[in-house]
């Protein structure tokens, strides 16, 4: 994953898109020492997809405290297109004051479906 960047993950149902996605909250959150990129996440989920129990495997995985890794991840649920726009903003605030390494928004609202970004 690129830093800086936009990335685009899309398939078929059931492919793994949001297993990658909680994969990626969890290795933003490692040491640059790790290849990660030490600090929060920010993740806008539109349909519900987002599982806390699903962040600690692979929080214990990779040896971060489960309890932690999930703190350091602010998830929002958006509901329109327009509350999506809204939560960006609020998030991007955010980001000014704290140490955010990746925005995740699963199944953006455009009227496609399984396109989660990441």
């Amino acid at each position: 994953i690129e830093t800086m960047s936009l990335t685009e993950a899309f398939g078929e149902f059931r492919t793994g898109k949001t297993q990658l996605c909680h994969t990626l909250c969890v290795t933003s959150q490692l040491p640059r020492s790790m290849g990660g990129g030490n600090g929060k996440v920010a993740y806008i989920d539109t349909e519900g997809t987002f599982r806390p129990e699903r962040i600690r495997p692979i929080a214990e995985r990779y040896g971060l405290d489960t309890n932690a890794a999930l703190e350091n991840i602010i998830v929002a649920r958006a509901y329109t297109h327009e509350h999506q726009m809204t939560l960006l903003n609020m998030v991007a605030a955010k980001m000014v004051d704290d140490q955010f390494r990746l925005l995740g928004e699963e199944n953006w609202l455009n009227g496609s479906k399984n396109l989660p970004r990441c």
